[in-house]
């Protein structure tokens, strides 16, 4: 009897220190977030609605540009570039859709009033769909031409992605950071998987 009361007791302290956390943690979130889209001026919103725009439709542009140029110009690089592109980018959006209907985020605008979005969108909030393709295509392109004058264009552009969904209220920061976690590691993952099966081929063709 004793020991049950002991593990009840424990049992509540976890759960009220877990609540606890998770209090602050919500508090942080949208004081970062207030911080961030209540700085937002007329000047600034249509170059944000740009780059937050400009998410999907690079995503898809990169692989198909890879893909067509290897094919067209008989370029077996290229090639495994752009299905590696195509790859992580899927991986991503399997990921990002499955982790949404898993958490079920509510947009923060739907919680707080004063979280005025540029536009009401009906999807769930985490991750940032639009933060973790930009990080998928940005790393596989880092990855794929490990050059500063790639890498740094590449991971500002989705920086820039990540920070124009807080702007214009569509997203709390964690979204954005479990987004840009889901979106580099998908691609990380497929670009050294991809690497070890070439690797692996050749060494069994070799043999």
């Amino acid at each position: 009897m004793v020991k049950d009361l002991s593990y009840a007791k424990s049992c509540c302290l976890i759960f009220a220190l877990l609540l606890s956390f998770s209090v602050k943690a919500q508090n942080l979130d949208i004081q970062w977030l207030r911080n961030i889209h209540s700085n937002n001026s007329r000047g600034a919103d249509n170059i944000m609605k740009g780059i937050t725009n400009s998410s999907y439709a690079i995503c898809g542009e990169v692989p198909i540009a890879e893909l067509a140029y290897g094919y067209i110009a008989h370029d077996s690089a290229m090639r495994v570039a752009g299905w590696q592109s195509a790859a992580g980018l899927a991986t991503t959006v399997v990921l990002s859709t499955g982790i949404k209907l898993a958490a079920r985020r509510e947009r923060p605008y739907t919680t707080y009033k004063d979280i005025v979005p540029y536009r009401y969108d009906l999807s769930y909030s985490m991750p940032s769909g639009h933060t973790s393709t930009a990080f998928s295509v940005a790393t596989s392109l880092s990855l794929q031409f490990p050059k500063w004058y790639v890498i740094a264009p590449a991971m500002l552009w989705a920086g820039t992605v990540g920070y124009s969904r807080l702007y214009l209220g569509m997203h709390y920061p964690s979204d954005v950071f479990v987004a840009a976690l889901v979106g580099a590691g998908s691609s990380y993952l497929g670009y050294k998987g991809q690497r070890w099966i070439q690797k692996h081929h050749k060494h069994k063709f070799e043999q």
